[in-house]
């Protein structure tokens, strides 16, 4: 069988492959020409654009909202034709996957920095993660593990809580192998207090204690500009689509 994704920097990719996340999914079991990987909010597509392939729905898809990337010129014309009227076309950030660039004093005065607000930074237990899955916002934190054990098998998660209401978070969207993909999500009101910076900077020194590597896809200048203030650096620009079905 042809190989699919073969030079994929993508974590999201490289779950789907191992299997220890997602599905790759093939327009033709015997003999495919095109490949789509599914995790969450996110398929990939690689191999021979279709239109059919393009419009098929997997099962472990979303249906509201989906994010889409292609690997080509050619995908972007077919998913563009295939889904007018409900497709925007968005700009995202890949970040670098380097070891030995994370300063720890740094990410420990971060960590310090809410300490010092009095609120608690918490790893993800039951209670916590079956929390987090009661709002909308915080959703995605766990949203991608079907219980607290599955996620407690690959997952690591920190929130900030305080008077037992949680603010914002930093988990694993995904895992593989050797990493995961970070997720980071704070409730609107409490924006700007620097939760983000200090959850993201406790799941990184968690990450690196256990010799996981802690991944950073951004989706927007706001979630770059925070990876480059944790120590990672710039890789590319990406083409991406946000679908939204009614």
């Amino acid at each position: 069988m042809k190989e699919f994704f073969k030079n994929s920097q993508d974590a999201l990719v490289w779950c789907c492959k191992q299997g220890t996340m997602g599905n790759i999914y093939y327009d033709n079991s015997e003999n495919p020409h095109s490949a789509m990987a599914v995790l969450g909010d996110f398929t990939y597509f690689d191999g021979e654009p279709s239109e059919d392939f393009a419009l098929f729905g997997p099962p472990s898809a979303k249906k509201d909202y989906r994010i889409f990337v292609p690997c080509s010129k050619e995908w972007e014309e077919i998913l563009e034709k295939c889904y007018e009227g409900k497709i925007r076309k968005i700009t995202r950030y890949a970040m670098k996957k380097e070891r030995d660039i994370f300063q720890k004093e740094q990410l420990k005065r971060a960590v310090e920095t809410v300490l010092e607000k009095e609120i608690q930074l918490s790893f993800l237990d039951e209670k916590l993660f079956y929390e987090c899955r009661k709002e909308e916002w915080s959703y995605d934190l766990t949203g991608q593990f079907s219980d607290f054990e599955s996620f407690k098998k690959l997952g690591i998660g920190v929130v900030a809580v305080k008077n037992g209401e949680i603010l914002a978070g930093a988990s694993t969207y995904a895992r593989y192998d050797k990493g995961i993909e970070i997720e980071v999500d704070t409730k609107s009101k409490y924006r700007r207090m620097g939760l983000a910076y200090g959850c993201s900077a406790a799941l990184i020194l968690a990450c690196l204690e256990q010799e996981i590597y802690p991944g950073w896809d951004a989706h927007n200048l706001a979630s770059r500009a925070l990876a480059e203030k944790l120590g990672y650096h710039f890789l590319r620009e990406y083409v991406a689509y946000e679908v939204y079905e009614k």
